[in-house]
Formats: C-alpha cells, structure tokens, sequence
C-alpha cells in the first residue's frame, strides 16, 4: 500500500509535483484554494480535495507543502485549522517552499512536538521541469526519514540531494537563488548598458555566449534581450525579491558579507517598481533600460 498524500499549494510548481505523485500511483488530496492553478488534470487522474489544511493532515501519512514563502508555511501549519491541528502521530510534513532556515528550524520543532517529522525539501529549476517530473531537490532533515522518503520524491524530481539537517535544505536554496538570481540580475543590467549605449543586442548576447558570460543564465535571458520574450525565465520578480530578501536575512544572522546581495536586492526591488510585481524576472531588464542611474 502507498502512502496517501496530501499537499498544500497547487501553484505553477506545485501542479507539477501533483500530477507527478499522482501518475505513479500515490492516493492524492489537493488543499482547495484561490490560487490553486486548474485542478482537471489532477481530478481526471482521481485526485481528491480537501476544504482544510486540518482535514487534509488528518487524512494523509505524508503532507508537502509547496507555498509561496515563510509567512504562509507558518500560517498553514500553524494557524487555526492549520496542519497540525489534524497531524497524525508518525505523519510526515516536507515542505518544498522556499523559506527562511531559522523559521524552518522552529516549524520542524512544532511538527516534532505534535507527534510527526519533518523535512525540508525546496526545489531548483522551473515549471517546465516540475511537469516533467525533472525538479532538483536539497533535502534537510534525518537520515533514516529522508531514506524513507526518498521513493516519494523521486516521483517528481530528477537530482535529489540530502543538504544535512533540518534547514539545510532551505540554506542551500537561498545561496543557489542567490548566485542564480545574481548572475541573472548581472546580466539584466549589463543588458540595460548595452541598450542605452547603442549596442545591438544580438552582439551582446554573442559575444557573451563565447566567452566568460556564456552559461544557463545568459540562455534564460536571451529570447528577451533579442526578442521581448520572457518565457525562457518562468520567475516573477515579487519572487526574486522574496528569495533574495530571504538570503540577506540569512547571511546577516550568520555575519556574512552581503555587499553585492543587498545591491541585486535593490535592482530586482528597482523592478518591482518599474514594472510590477507580477511581471516576469526577464523583464527587468526593460526596467533597468528606462531608469538613469545615478550621474
């Protein structure tokens, strides 16, 4: 017998892990929620719904979160008809959020004292991936329960890595989105330059891709820089923001030097103002391209 799974958080990586756990079989229960993506797919296949993150713990062995950050991991574990109002003693809470390590640590610690385990298991890549069932995991948490575990995310991801203890996982996570996002932003700006400099953007792009500035970021971003095309880069610029707001927490409680961080925090929030909260990371640079900066 599978175990049965619920999950919180049908997004546009969440639908994708949903459809994956579901094809291999697993007996699945979605959170109803406004910001779910479309739930055919997922329903054809015999998945079910559940009205409460209390219901939904209370009829699953396994829980996975997959939410938009900290505030709203808290909220549905923790809050009044919450997770662990219905967590079953033995169940398994994995949260797949990007979150920030010191409230993971605390979050497992409730988990633990309600009677269940916990891991953290944030994702890389894009929703394509998530699809495909192709995702890279960086797990945090115990031995034992992430061997244990380990068949279940397999269903949805491609390269699985155990970080170390609970927060690893999320620890890692910020520091990949930081050197991610920061090659990104990097290259956003340096576009932005070229354009108001007169530089034709198909040179720029290849003289790049030939030499230091080649690699996935310049990939991602390129259908923009020559085209406006910003699907190569399925990443909203609110969550950019978090992501790198999230990394700079971290490497101030640990003392890190965090020069260049704070300063692709403050041209990814220059973006956010620019052109909106919802608009594609790609787009940023149009924004960097229509702000003069500083003489």
């Amino acid at each position: 017998m599978k175990h049965k799974i619920g999950m919180v958080g049908i997004g546009m990586m969440g639908h994708g892990i949903a459809r994956n756990i579901a094809r291999h079989g697993y007996p699945l229960t979605v959170l109803e929620h406004a910001g779910n993506q479309p739930l055919d797919e997922l329903e054809a296949a015999g998945v079910t719904t559940a009205t409460s993150a209390r219901a939904l713990a209370a009829g699953s062995d396994i829980v996975i979160l997959c939410v938009t950050g900290t505030p709203q991991v808290e909220a549905v574990l923790l809050g009044d008809d919450g997770v662990l109002q219905g967590l079953r003693p033995g169940s398994v809470v994995i949260d797949c959020s990007t979150a920030v390590p010191s409230s993971t640590e605390r979050v497992a610690e409730a988990v633990v004292a309600a009677g269940g385990r916990f891991l953290d298991a944030p994702m890389t890549r894009t929703p394509k991936e998530a699809h495909e069932g192709r995702l890279n995991l960086l797990v945090g948490g115990d031995d034992a329960l992430f061997a244990e575990c380990r068949p279940l995310l397999a269903c949805f991801a491609e390269n699985i890595t155990h970080a170390g203890p609970v927060g690893a996982g999320h620890r890692m996570k910020l520091l990949h989105n930081y050197v991610s996002l920061g090659f990104v932003t990097l290259l956003a700006e340096a576009a932005a330059c070229a354009q108001r400099a007169g530089v034709a953007p198909e040179v720029f792009v290849d003289v790049l891709a030939k030499g230091g500035g080649g690699g996935a970021a310049l990939e991602r971003l390129r259908p923009y820089i020559t085209a406006q095309d910003a699907s190569g880069l399925r990443f909203s610029l609110s969550n950019a923001c978090k992501d790198l707001g999230y990394y700079n927490a971290m490497a101030e409680e640990a003392g890190a030097v965090q020069a260049v961080a704070q300063a692709v925090l403050q041209n990814l929030e220059l973006g956010v103002r620019e052109a909106g909260p919802d608009r594609l990371l790609p787009e940023i640079v149009a924004a960097l391209a229509a702000h003069r900066g500083a003489a």
